[in-house]
C-alpha cells in the first residue's frame, strides 16, 4: 500500500470554523452561539463575518441548548457549540428533552473531545460524549477525523433537517484528507485489504492509516475505515468488509463502553459474529500530559492498532 502521510497539522476545531463560515455564506439561517468560549471553538470568523447571526450566551450552557430551540422553532439553524465534557454532560436533560425528543434542527458542536485535550486533565477529557449522544432517538453523530473532513461535515449538518452531534478536537493533527462532499451516514474505505478490518474514528483515523502501512510491509494486508458518522452506521460497509476479512479492530479516542467500537460489535453480534479487538481506553478517567503522551499512555496508538490487528487475527 501507498503510505498516507502529511507535514500539514491542523487542528479539527479550526476546520469546524471554516465549515461554519461556509454554512453561514450559504444559508442566512445559520445562526452560531457559543457559552464563553468563542475563540476555543473557533467561531470568531462567524462572528466578524456575521455579528447579527452571533448569540454569545455566557457560561450557560442549559441555557444556550434552549435558546437554540428556540431559533429551530422560528426557521434557524443554529449551531451550539462548547467543550464536549459540559455541552453534553452538563446539559444532557435539555439536549434530550428538548432538541432531540422534539426533533428539532439544533446542531451541537463538540470541541476539546476525547484524551487529546491534554494538559487539561480529567475534567476535561470528555470520553463518554459519543455513548452519551448516540443513544438519543432523532440524533444524528459526526465524528470526523481532520481539518478538511471536520469542515465538509459541519456544512453537511447545516444542510440536514434534524438534531446533528458534531465531535472534534483541540490538537493539531495531520490533515490528510481531500475536500469533496461529506454524506452522513457513509463510511469511508481508507485502503483495501483482505486479512484484517480496522474501522476507526476521528483523530485514530490517521493512526490507524499508519499502522496498516506497517501491516502491509510484514506481509498482512489491512483494510481501513473511517467511520466518519457513528449514528446512523453504515451497516452495509461494515458487514461488506468483515464478510470479506473476517476479523476486525476497532480504534476510537473514547471509552470502550458506549462508543464506536460498541456500535459495531452490537451490529456484528446481530448479523455476523466476528472477533473484535477495541483499541480505546478502558473504563478509566484520563489524566494530564501532553496529546501524544496520553494517547501512548492509554493504548491509542499505532504500535496498539498493530498488536490488536495480530491478535484478532490469530483468533479467527
Amino acid at each position: 500500500m501507498e503510505k498516507i502521510e502529511s507535514n500539514i497539522l491542523k487542528d479539527t476545531r479550526s476546520g469546524f470554523g471554516a465549515g461554519l463560515v461556509e454554512a453561514g455564506k450559504n444559508n442566512p439561517n445559520v445562526f452560531a452561539l457559543t457559552a464563553d468560549v468563542t475563540g476555543s471553538v473557533k467561531m470568531g470568523d462567524f462572528k466578524a463575518e456575521f455579528p447579527d447571526r452571533f448569540i454569545q450566551v455566557g457560561i450557560a450552557e442549559a441555557n444556550m441548548v434552549g435558546i437554540s430551540a428556540g431559533l429551530a422553532l422560528s426557521g434557524k439553524v443554529p449551531f451550539a457549540s462548547a467543550f464536549a465534557g459540559f455541552i453534553t454532560g452538563r446539559v444532557y436533560d435539555q439536549i434530550r428533552m428538548t432538541v432531540a425528543y422534539s426533533n428539532l434542527n439544533v446542531k451541537i458542536c463538540a470541541s476539546h473531545s476525547g484524551l487529546t485535550v491534554g494538559e487539561d486533565g480529567a475534567t476535561h477529557e470528555m470520553m463518554e460524549d459519543l455513548g452519551l449522544m448516540k443513544m438519543l432517538p432523532n440524533m444524528v453523530v459526526l465524528s470526523p477525523c481532520d481539518y478538511t473532513q471536520t469542515k465538509m461535515a459541519t456544512i453537511a449538518a447545516a444542510e440536514y433537517n434534524g438534531p446533528v452531534y458534531i465531535r472534534f478536537g483541540r490538537p493539531a493533527v495531520p490533515n490528510f484528507t481531500k475536500e469533496e462532499p461529506f454524506i452522513i451516514g457513509k463510511a469511508i474505505k481508507m485502503n483495501e485489504g483482505t486479512d484484517v478490518t480496522i474501522f476507526a474514528t476521528g483523530h485514530m483515523v490517521y493512526p490507524a492509516l499508519q499502522a496498516a502501512y506497517d501491516l502491509a510491509e510484514q506481509g498482512i494486508t489491512a483494510e481501513v475505515i473511517d467511520i466518519t458518522t457513528i449514528k446512523p452506521l453504515d451497516k452495509e460497509a461494515v458487514l461488506s468488509s468483515v464478510n470479506k476479512t473476517r476479523c476486525v479492530v476497532t480504534a476510537e479516542e473514547h471509552l470502550m463502553n458506549g462508543g464506536m467500537g460498541d456500535t459495531i460489535c452490537q451490529l456484528l453480534c446481530r448479523e455476523l459474529p466476528t472477533p473484535v479487538e477495541m483499541v480505546a481506553v478502558d473504563d478509566t478517567f484520563g489524566e494530564s500530559g501532553t496529546p501524544n503522551e496520553l494517547l501512548k499512555l492509554y493504548g491509542l496508538d499505532k504500535e496498539h492498532i498493530i498488536e490488536a490487528a495480530k491478535k484478532v487475527i490469530a483468533r479467527k
